[in-house]
């Protein structure tokens, strides 16, 4: 991952609803969620939802698909990969052995 994109996956995360999608969207993974259930359950306006949904798009953390009538977002565990790995990278300037908490907390929930 470049470090723009990097940023651009941060910036898009810094906001308490995006933040809040995105998580939901890990939690519902692989099946996703339509739009208008992320709104419901966030009780966020479906418009505004829709600006939030486009912005975790376009920094790659999120990826929509249509189902007849529906789109289902869902998240890209792919690009979370690649920020993860993009943020620890140089974790503890080479020495695996600091990085063992980090990856040992890490490891249950994937």
């Amino acid at each position: 991952m470049e470090t723009d994109s990097a940023i651009a996956a941060l910036g898009a995360l810094a906001q308490g609803t995006r933040l809040d999608v995105f998580r939901l969207l890990v939690q519902q993974e692989p099946d996703g969620i339509a739009a208008g259930e992320i709104a419901r359950l966030l009780d966020v306006p479906q418009n505004t939802m829709s600006a939030h949904l486009g912005i975790l798009a376009r920094a790659g953390l999120i990826r929509s698909e249509r189902r007849s009538r529906s789109i289902l977002y869902r998240a890209d565990l792919a690009g979370l990969r690649a920020l993860t790995l993009f943020l620890v990278k140089d974790c503890c300037a080479g020495s695996p052995a600091l990085c063992a908490p980090l990856v040992a907390e890490l490891a249950p929930c994937c």
